[in-house]
């Protein structure tokens, strides 16, 4: 029997479609491209339906209706002749008895060679191991960088599923599969610029994922269409009539609202509720010339006020994947005074914008030919990844490479680096050479001085300031987003903990045989390892140092004759000493904990309801709450006894179970720390303490930790009550006078 495909399953004898079904997709393929043979589909449809025959799709449909689909969605793309073949071919190696060598004698080699990409690729879903599914990843890139329409079959099969994952029964088959989509087909599609794809894909994994936050963003939406059900027509009419008096020739203008997913993915990177989005209109102005992009955007510059930050010009320094327009946020007055994101872009620009690599055979059809991705320098680093990383190694960091979009950086000498968009002054410095990563001691940005942890613009130019004898620093692990720079600190970090353990366990273990006044020489220590279980005097000092193994449990291994003279005795006629009373039990409001523990809030990242949290518990201090993400977290991983589960009570906080999202209990104030960026000018002070008491929120503490002629930097640390209203308190920051950047802080 023939190995079905997970997304469909027999029923009995299904009965194929018959071939009327084929008549619309070979009208369409001979409408833009008649050198297609219609003899060459008919055949490639007469095999897939005749080795498909006995398969059925979940919904009880011929599963022939799949790669038909498949077929259908590539023609909008006016694919060649060849991947329509592939794929209505596209499942018959993987599920049923056709083999290679039979689609070679009968289809030709190029044929053969693209169906059995696509398979190799098709396993990748089959993988619920991750080792497995890396290697298969490996063969994805592989496959893609020989020829670009392995992939474009591939995204359109995915595309299919993914339109009909709702008749998956199991929920983790469903959950998987849109995992899947979300981590690698969905940034696949955004990489080779099929903008339409990409979008379908997250919004429909989005669903799937996490069906109350879709479904509660599209409720809002439908909300925000009643109310305001003609503004799109409003803005577009005030838009052309801005450009018409410019002497502007408009091609097109549309509007639409921002998908879902990325409405979501904006509130998460924003730390913003949705009521806080005021940009969730795009408006698209395609006009005739590249020139003329440039006069709309002095026309609609010159007659709306501009949102700060918001203009992009990725025409002169085009995205990796060869997208091109202006990008501009403006708030117009009329009507109703709408923040909105513009546009700007040609019909050829805006071909590729939609279709990435397939306007290859939308516009060029006569000279089409299949494309080399190795032209696309993200695929030649991941080709270089490949060959110098483990499986797991090689999907982590491809996903970092494909999830991020770029910014592009200049050296002074005008080599130009490409980087993830949020990249830091650090992030390039590793780029450049990890020497001068490692070495960085602070940077030059556009000729000022600037903090490491600034964030990069595009077309920056930056200086690396270096220094002999220079360290990465902990704190740069907490704001670098590349991973090769991260990669390369924690290799730092952890071998500089280790000696720092190491130096940290043998003074204590010195002192504490001296205070007992016995021999603690590395003879001695040596012979207790066996009865302590560590396998080398550096393993010793370093549980020791880390609190793992207490000084005095070495002492007593070393001298078992010690333990019992600590034994207490009872003096006759003594009154025994009470013992200790506990501490008071915890009054904190945090459930999972045992009565009577010490409690404390880690100072490293500062916990707030509404973060998901974890104790640890450390000897001598009871239980420290930190937030799940806390990067000092690493420092236990090799202690997991240490770890326990905790959340906070939010019926003590006199809150819901929606904690951190509607609001805390009003009159227990928490701690967040942040960190802001802000000009050193006379009146920035008073401005951010104002809008931080426009915030409700109280400064407990605020410390100058960079200062510069045109900037400083510091560390302040707010009374609020949770998660929601730290992000409050940032965004009205962010809005403050001579404030360049705000985020919350991990110190």
């Amino acid at each position: 029997m023939p190995t079905i495909h997970p997304l469909f399953a027999p029923e009995g004898s299904a009965a194929s479609i018959g071939h009327e079904a084929l008549a619309p997709l070979l009208t369409r393929l001979g409408s833009y491209d008649p050198k297609i043979d219609p003899a060459v589909i008919d055949d490639a449809y007469s095999l897939a339906a005749e080795a498909h025959a006995a398969q059925t799709r979940e919904n009880g449909e011929p599963y022939i209706t799949h790669p038909l689909a498949v077929a259908d969605i590539l023609a909008d793309y006016r694919l060649d002749g060849g991947s329509i073949v592939t794929a209505l071919l596209h499942d018959v190696i993987e599920d049923t008895r056709v083999t290679l060598p039979v689609l070679q004698s009968r289809f030709g080699a190029e044929i053969a060679g693209l169906v059995d990409g696509v398979t190799k690729l098709t396993r990748l879903e089959l993988q619920s191991d991750r080792t497995k599914q890396a290697e298969n990843f490996r063969k994805l890139v592989l496959a893609m960088s020989k020829d670009i329409r392995v992939l474009l079959v591939k995204l359109a099969d995915r595309l299919h599923n993914m339109r009909t994952i709702h008749f998956v029964h199991e929920p983790e088959r469903r959950a998987r599969i849109a995992r899947e989509t979300m981590e690698i087909y969905a940034p696949l599609a955004e990489r080779i610029g099929m903008d339409r794809v990409k979008t379908e894909l997250q919004n429909r994994a989005f669903a799937v994922l996490d069906p109350e936050a879709y479904e509660s963003i599209q409720a809002r939406l439908n909300f925000l269409r009643g109310q305001g059900a003609d503004v799109i027509d409003e803005v577009r009419g005030e838009l052309l009539r801005i450009l018409a008096a410019a002497g502007v020739d408009i091609v097109d203008i549309s509007g639409r609202e921002k998908s879902i997913f990325s409405i979501w993915e904006k509130m998460q990177r924003r730390n913003v509720a949705f009521e806080q989005l005021s940009d969730i209109m795009a408006f698209r102005i395609v006009v005739p010339t590249r020139e003329q992009c440039y006069v709309a955007l002095g026309a609609i510059h010159a007659a709306f006020p501009v949102t700060a930050g918001r203009f992009k010009d990725y025409i002169s320094t085009p995205k990796a994947n060869g997208y091109q327009s202006l990008h501009t946020g403006v708030t117009l007055r009329h009507p109703r005074n709408q923040k909105i994101e513009l546009q700007i872009r040609t019909p050829e620009m805006h071909a590729i914008a939609e279709n990435g690599v397939a306007a290859h055979w939308l516009y060029k059809q006569n000279d089409a030919s299949p494309s080399d991705l190795k032209q696309f320098r993200w695929v030649q680093d991941l080709l270089e990844i490949l060959e110098n990383s483990t499986a797991d190694e090689f999907l982590e960091n491809t996903k970092l490479e494909l999830y991020q979009d770029q910014v592009f950086c200049f050296t002074p000498k005008g080599q130009l680096i490409q980087l993830p968009r949020g990249a830091t002054a650090v992030d390039f410095a590793y780029a450049v050479h990890s020497q001068i990563g490692d070495t960085c001691v602070g940077a030059r940005i556009n000729g000022r001085l600037m903090p490491l942890r600034y964030e990069l613009q595009n077309g920056d130019q930056v200086e690396i300031l270096t220094a002999r004898g220079g360290t990465p620093s902990p704190s740069w692990e907490r704001f670098v987003v590349t991973g090769k720079a991260r990669a390369r600190i924690r290799r730092f970090l952890a071998g500089q903990l280790r000696v720092q353990n190491r130096d940290q366990g043998k003074a204590t273990l010195a002192r504490a045989f001296r205070q007992e006044g016995v021999d603690g020489s590395e003879k001695v220590l040596d012979a207790a390892l066996k009865s302590l279980k560590q396998p080398s005097l550096d393993d010793l000092y370093i549980a020791v140092g880390t609190g793992n193994i207490g000084a005095r449990d070495v002492v007593h291994a070393a001298y078992p004759e010690l333990r019992e003279s600590h034994a207490p005795r009872m003096v006759p006629g003594m009154l025994a000493r009470p013992a200790r009373s506990p501490a008071r039990p915890n009054s904190l409001p945090i459930t999972g904990l045992i009565s009577g523990m010490e409690v404390h809030y880690a100072g490293c990242c500062h916990p707030l309801p509404g973060d998901k949290i974890v104790g640890i518990i450390t000897t001598g201090k009871g239980v420290t709450i930190h937030t799940r993400d806390c990067m000092t977290l690493e420092t236990f991983a090799n202690t997991p006894e240490r770890f326990i589960d905790v959340d906070w009570d939010y019926a003590q906080l006199g809150q819901g179970k929606d904690a951190g999202k509607d609001g805390a209990g009003r009159d227990r104030p928490f701690t967040g720390r942040i960190s802001v960026i802000a000009s050193n000018a006379q009146s920035t002070l008073a401005n951010l303490a104002n809008a931080v008491a426009k915030q409700d929120g109280a400064i407990a503490n605020l410390k100058i930790v960079h200062r510069q002629q045109d900037f400083f930097e510091c560390l302040m640390d707010i009374e609020v009550r949770d998660l929601r209203h730290l992000s409050q308190v940032i965004a009205g920051l962010r809005a403050a006078g001579g404030v360049a950047q705000v985020d919350r802080a991990r110190t």
